[in-house]
């Protein structure tokens, strides 16, 4: 069997092959239009391919310009927003200096009040004094004591009640602020927890 196939692939090359092809030349007609219809298809498939990927180019084109365009965008987007916080760290600038200068004229109003109700009540009798600032709220009484010197406050202290002139002199001992202690109220339902 080895032997036949070593003389059967040259004869078909050489021989049998051309012999058979001249013999019937009808098959190679037929043979020549199925290369031209399948040469005809292939070309329509290339051309289907060309068109395909000339869409791809202009989706992805037009894809392009869109990104470009968002991102152009989004830059104008964060230049506005950068600006809009610039503006505002400015005006919280300009507030903050506001209203700490609208704090130290308010500290110099109350240190002119204080002085001048100070000197009103140093002015007066003591036991006119101590009568009226025993009527006033502690923290109050406690403010006009403060700005007072030293030897006109204690003759005020010491025409007051005993009991108001030791509840203020702890006020005093504190420092300003003078401001009252609120206690929390006691509800129901603070009571059950």
């Amino acid at each position: 069997m080895k032997q036949k196939k070593h003389w059967i692939l040259p004869l078909l090359a050489f021989g049998i092959l051309p012999l058979m092809a001249a013999d019937n030349p009808r098959e190679i007609i037929d043979c020549n239009i199925i290369f031209e219809q399948r040469k005809a298809e292939i070309i329509q498939e290339i051309e289907r391919i060309d068109e395909q990927q000339q869409a791809l180019q202009a989706l992805q084109s037009a894809t392009q310009n869109i990104l470009d365009q968002k991102e152009a965008d989004l830059k104008k987007r964060e230049i506005a927003l950068k600006d809009a916080q610039k503006e505002m760290e400015e005006r919280e600038a300009k507030i903050s200096r506001l209203l700490k200068r609208n704090e130290e004229v308010l500290k110099q109003i109350r240190g002119a009040t204080q002085s001048k109700v100070g000197e009103t009540y140093a002015g007066m009798k003591d036991s006119k004094s101590a009568a009226i600032l025993e009527t006033l709220p502690e923290s109050e009484a406690a403010g006009i004591l403060f700005a007072l010197d030293t030897k006109v406050m204690s003759k005020i202290l010491s025409k007051m009640t005993p009991q108001k002139a030791a509840t203020l002199t702890q006020l005093l001992q504190k420092g300003p602020p003078f401001e009252e202690e609120k206690e929390p109220q006691t509800t129901p339902n603070n009571i059950a927890q």
